[in-house]
Parts: C-alpha cells; structure tokens; sequence
C-alpha cells in the first residue's frame, strides 16, 4: 500500500506535467494562428494590390463599366451611373486567361416582335422633311406594317481579343436578308482616358442615337430620330472613333469621330477621304445618392451627292429630287436619373429630352424620271439650302420591380425652305408634326418583357392615326449592362 505523502507527491508532479503538456500545445497551437494570419494578410494584400492595378486600368480606358443592374431586358437603367458608359467586359489581365476563357466570343440573340393597329398608309412620311429611305427596324417590312410582324432579330458576337483589344459583331436578320448592323473593335490598354474604336458602328452623338432598338423605352423611336436618319432611327459608320474620359471628379467625356458618311443624311460619294465627321461632349455627376444627370452637346457634318427624294410639283404631280451638299446637325441632350436611396430594383424614375437643327447647304435638281409630265420635264438645278429643328421629351417611372409607365412628346418643325430658282416648279409644305405616347410594359426578368402602347400620331398633315402597339422582347444568353 502506497503512503499517503508518497500519492500526493505523485498527483502533483503528473499534474505538473499534464500542465507542461498543455502550455507546450497551446504555444503550438498560437504559433499556427499566427503563421495563417500571416500567410493571408500577404493574400489580401496581394489581391488588394491586383484591384487597385485593375481599378487604374478600368478608369483608364475611354468607357469604364458603370452601368446598375435592372429589371429590363438585357437593360441596366444605371440611376446613378455618371461615371461613365461602357461596353460590358472584363478586361483579361494576360493572353493565357484570354485563351483559357469558358468561352470567347460571348453570344446573344434578341427577340422582338409586335402586333400593330393603325391607319392603312402605304407610304408613311414625317411632313416638311426630306424622306430617308434605309433599313427598317420599326415593323416589318416598313414602318406602316399592320398586323402581327417580325422586327428584326439581332445576334451579337462580342468578347476580348488579346489584353489590349475587344471586339463586337452584330448581324441584324430580317425575313431573307441579313445585315452587318454594327462590327468593330475597341482599345482596352492605351490609358490616360483615351478609348479607340474602329469599324462600323453608332455614333455617339446624342444620347439616344447608340442604343438599339430593344433598349428604347417605347415601341417606336422619336419623330426627332425619324427625320434625321431615317427608319433606322440612328446614325452609324464605318470610320474611326477618339474618345478621352477626363480625370476629374464628376464625369466629363469628349469624342470626335471620322467615317465614310454613306448612310443618311450623307451619301456614298465613293471618294478617298472621308465623307462625315462629328465631334461631342457629355457632362455629368450624382446629386446626393438618388439622382443623377447628364447633358450633351454634339455636331455631325455629311456630305451628299445626288441624295433622292420625292417631291410634288406645282400641279400635284410626283416628281424627283436630287440634293448635293452638306448637311450640318446639332443635338443638344438632358437625362435625369432618380432611384430612392440610389437603389433602381424596386422603384426608378427617369427623363430624357434632346433637342436639335439641321441645316442642308448645296444644290437641288428636279426632274421628270417618272415621265408623268411634271413641271421637271427639263432638269433644273438650283440653290437649295433649308433650317430645320424639333424635338421630344419623355419620363418613364418604374413603380414595382417588374411594372414601368412611361409617357412622351414629339415636336418637328420644318422649318424655312430656300429652293432657289425650283420654288417655280415644287410645292413644300410647312408643318410641325406631333405626337403623343403612352407605354405600360412588364418584366418577367431582365431578358423578358411586353408592352401595350398606345400614340396619336399628327406626324402627316391632315391625318390623326390612333395607334395601337403591343411589342414583345426576349433576350437570350450573355447580355451586359447598357450604358447611362
């Protein structure tokens, strides 16, 4: 039998060493902690580093990507965005991530299509101004389609080249025919805020003038789009694009573009040079964290040579203009961007308006190509210059996360019309087109919507056409935020 002295003895050295067991694992224990600690404060600062490099190269670039998120098809209403339009891609930081990517190019593909009511006019013209023929993106085979139709479906091809370039196809098709909407590629590395685009593509005058159709707010485009470009409603070509993001606090961008000028209101001269330039500025900036706005100022030049249009002559009789000149166009543009607290998902209000005049400088000839005896029968060639403007203003209120209301207003005014010696033998109305819209649209998603919109349409003189239009838009695969 152990002694009770000699037990003790025993239970306080093994505590004692159970105690030395325990400091020694505790230090062990401490020594790993730290050792993690460490290892990922190296991480979060290296990956602090990798952001402020990316961060630098993004403001860099001419169009950083700001654009929110939204309940729009493919749309980002970006309330708060001033910083600056973009187009949507991550910019690869070497060529094996670029050659690694899941897959390059990204793809998408837009549906629209609509079921339209309105009066049976065959050939739908704006009253006061000069008619522009081109590709139709508001109906079907033209813009006085009834009925159920098809417009045109849009696949776009898009992603990064190398860390030093993107680039974006888009095929427009439509019944049997397939055109090359827009096709360039776009600097992503020069830095201090420059950005180079070359191909085809929409210019960046205005503010409306870039998007594509299934980003408008309503159905159709303005009168004011209508009667500068045409039924394609945007001027786009195939040249150069110089853009420098300014680095100051609130936005400020400048660009200057130079192109072929073969689309309206130029024409395809087929000459070397260049046949259209234009130049522009936007400004912009938050108020507080619910608003934000941005303005425009911006002028494009082409050059005509034979452009053609239908005239009247003096006795009623269809005769054939042919203008060579230059056409000067000066857009000014406002938008206005409102979301509680800065936050567009549930509730956002939004107005735009833009305003502009355009002046054709050159000479115009009549003549009989028709042969129906109008006052034209022998060619005259004339002075021609005119001074026209309009205008339009619209809100759009989203009140729930998938209902938006909007309403809009169009104004033309054609202006003064100088025809020179032609005053003789053509007859020009004078006429300040108008339209009312109204539009309620709804949104399963960002990819899906449908819209009832409802217009009273003075855009011909003499006639008021009460126009129905419901229009669906369905957008499938990578679609990235739009601009501001």
């Amino acid at each position: 039998m152990v002694s009770k002295p000699l037990a003790a003895t025993a239970l306080v050295v093994a505590a004692f060493g159970a105690h030395a067991a325990d400091d020694s694992d505790l230090a062990a224990i401490r020594a790993q902690i730290a050792e993690m600690k460490q290892a990922y404060e190296q991480r979060i600062a290296a990956l602090e580093s990798r952001l402020a490099a990316a961060e630098a190269a993004s403001r860099n670039t001419a169009a950083p990507a700001t654009a929110a998120p939204s309940s729009t098809p493919g749309i980002a209403t970006a309330p708060l965005a001033t910083a600056a339009p973009a187009e949507p891609a991550p910019v690869p930081t070497n060529r094996v991530q670029t050659a690694a990517s899941a897959f390059n190019p990204e793809i998408s593909l837009i549906l629209q299509g609509q079921y339209a009511q309105m009066k049976n006019v065959p050939d739908r013209t704006i009253t006061g101004f000069w008619p522009a023929g081109g590709h139709d993106h508001e109906g079907g085979k033209g813009i006085s389609t009834r009925g159920f139709s098809l417009n045109h479906t849009e696949l776009v091809f898009s992603g990064g080249i190398d860390p030093y370039w993107r680039g974006q196809a888009i095929l427009a098709v439509q019944d049997e025919s397939v055109e090359v909407e827009e096709a360039w590629f776009q600097s992503l590395a020069i830095g201090h805020g420059i950005g180079l685009k070359g191909g085809r593509f929409r210019s960046g005058i205005g503010y409306l003038n870039e998007q594509h159709p299934h980003q408008w707010d309503f159905a159709n485009a303005p009168l004011m789009y209508t009667a500068l470009f045409g039924q394609e409603a945007s001027f786009r070509d195939d040249g150069l694009q110089l853009k420098w993001l300014a680095p100051t606090p609130m936005f400020l961008e400048f660009g200057t573009e130079v192109g072929r000028g073969a689309n309206f209101p130029g024409t395809d001269t087929n000459k070397n040079g260049a046949g259209a330039w234009a130049a522009y500025a936007h400004v912009g900036d938050d108020l507080g964290i619910s608003n934000s706005w941005r303005a425009g100022l911006s002028y494009l030049r082409t050059q005509s040579g034979d452009r053609e249009a239908e005239f009247v002559d003096v006795n009623g009789l269809a005769a054939q203009g042919l203008f060579s000149g230059n056409t000067s166009t000066w857009i000014a543009d406002f938008v206005w961007k409102w979301a509680p607290d800065g936050n567009p998902k549930y509730r956002n209000f939004k107005f735009q308006s833009e305003y502009f005049v355009r002046k054709d400088k050159g000479n115009l000839t009549c003549q009989d190509e028709e042969g129906v005896g109008n006052a034209c029968a022998n060619p005259v060639t004339a002075s021609y210059d005119t001074r026209q403007s309009g205008w339009y203003a619209q809100g759009v209120y989203q009140f729930t996360p998938e209902w938006r209301a909007g309403l809009r207003y169009d104004q033309l005014d054609s202006g003064t019309q100088n025809l020179g010696a032609n005053a003789a033998n053509l007859a020009v109305d004078n006429y300040r087109p108008q339209r009312w819209t109204g539009m309620v649209d709804y949104s399963w998603s960002e990819f899906s919507r449908v819209r009832l919109q409802y217009a009273q349409d003075k855009s011909m003189a003499g006639l008021t056409d009460n126009q129905w239009i419901v229009q669906y838009i369905m957008s499938l695969g990578a679609h990235g935020a739009h601009k501001f």
